[in-house]
């Protein structure tokens, strides 16, 4: 995370003033370094490359996603995992190239699946039974695929961003056989070309034990079974700092581990070493986007609680409500360290409204100051709504010392152009 306090005591992003960028660009505004998640990118490629072994690395569009952010990523040579016709859409329109792109869903639209293929994408990563029958029916020329298969393997996360588990509506279950039933049927199709196996466990996973327990449990499937594969996709889920009490996923070693495992694997079980493929997507925005807010109301409960609120909320900050997740916020305009614990509380007419619980922030603090929260560039903005009728807030990035703006500001009328008058 490249912020930090200047001389003059404000907070800035990448030697960037964040208190130049609210007062120019308004609040609630979602800001990146660009620079860190280019560093983010290069660090995955590095740490593949040390390995030596073939391999793939597709941003996850869902932690974020713009026309912008996709111009960038094709710089930095990634590819991109899409989940939907609107993310699809939205990396053609920024030019990206179709055969690096991979379709994921659990419950693929015919349309979409019709869209991926006219558009040319890489691969499909197919997710039930009932999907392999629509796409034999509707493909109009060869496609390839991978299988997303469901381990059973828990990962040490919330309940709700568990993937891997037996009880997932992600992927087919190794155990009860639908997987080997997935296979066999995309090995007898003359439609699709079975590639691989995807898998995901999880997200927000900050060491590599349950990715190296799953790729032991995959390939002694795929020997027992007879299967040969060409890909083998890891998914996503690395960890970023949200808070002290988090670690973020560490790269190079993390990495290594695994490659080593799929190495052993493969000597183990005399297999050759298919392409690797991963996912990553908090990982890599995570922690270079800050979320800026001007503060409104404090409202003080003697001996019970002091709240502080914001000019947003969980219209573009919702993962507090939805996991408990916790953040660490900042005072923009001057670097003061006489903090004490308030509520962040956004303006939403929901008592869950809240950026956290526990927060510190300067005694200072006080209306028409501003306040960044930090690690909020992945799923934050792509999990923004219109809840109370709330506009989305514009996104910038920050590079060599200049700001620019990548979303603009929801505007009232764009609020309401769709409605029928």
């Amino acid at each position: 995370m490249t912020v930090k306090y200047n001389d003059q005591g404000v907070l800035t992003i990448g030697n960037v003033s964040l208190q130049t960028i609210a007062a120019s660009f308004g609040t609630p505004t979602i800001v990146y370094d660009e620079e860190q998640i280019r560093t983010q990118c290069r660090r995955f490629h590095e740490a593949f490359k040390e390995s030596g072994l073939s391999y793939n690395i597709s941003y996850a569009s869902k932690a974020f996603s713009s026309i912008q952010l996709f111009k960038l990523m094709e710089e930095e040579e990634m590819g991109l995992d899409v989940v939907s016709e609107g993310e699809l859409y939205t990396a053609l329109a920024s030019g990206f190239d179709p055969s690096k792109i991979h379709f994921h869903g659990n419950n693929k639209t015919n349309e979409e699946i019709e869209y991926a293929i006219e558009s040319g994408v890489e691969y499909f990563v197919i997710d039930s039974l009932d999907e392999i029958t629509r796409i034999n029916r509707l493909a109009s020329k060869p496609i390839k695929a991978v299988l997303r298969v469901n381990p059973g393997v828990e990962a040490h996360t919330h309940e709700f961003i568990q993937t891997g588990q037996e009880d997932s509506k992600f992927g087919l279950s190794i155990k009860h056989g639908t997987a080997l039933e997935g296979v066999r049927a995309l090995q007898e199709s003359d439609k699709i070309d079975f590639k691989g196996i995807h898998f995901h466990i999880g997200s927000q996973i900050f060491e590599a034990d349950g990715t190296i327990n799953t790729i032991q449990i995959v390939f002694e499937w795929l020997k027992e079974h007879d299967i040969e594969i060409d890909i083998l996709n890891l998914g996503g889920g690395f960890s970023i700092k949200y808070t002290e009490a988090d670690k973020s996923y560490p790269i190079e070693d993390g990495i290594k581990l695994i490659t080593d495992a799929i190495k052993e694997n493969s000597q183990k079980y005399d297999m050759a070493i298919p392409e690797i493929s991963i996912e990553p997507g908090r990982s890599i925005v995570g922690e270079a986007g800050v979320t800026l807010y001007q503060v409104g109301t404090i409202k003080e409960i003697p001996n019970v609680n002091t709240y502080v609120s914001i000019d947003g909320g969980m219209s573009d900050h919702i993962r507090t409500a939805l996991y408990d997740a916790q953040y660490k916020a900042l005072l923009v305009n001057r670097n003061d360290q006489d903090t004490h614990e308030v509520t962040i509380a956004g303006k939403l007419c929901e008592s869950g409204d809240l950026i956290g619980r526990d927060m510190k922030l300067p005694k200072s603090t006080k209306i028409g100051d501003y306040i960044a929260v930090l690690s909020t560039g992945a799923y934050h903005y792509s999990m923004s709504s219109n809840y109370n009728q709330m506009l989305k807030p514009s996104v910038l990035f920050v590079k060599d010392g200049k700001a620019r703006e990548v979303i603009k500001r929801q505007t009232l009328k764009q609020l309401i152009m769709n409605d029928v008058k």
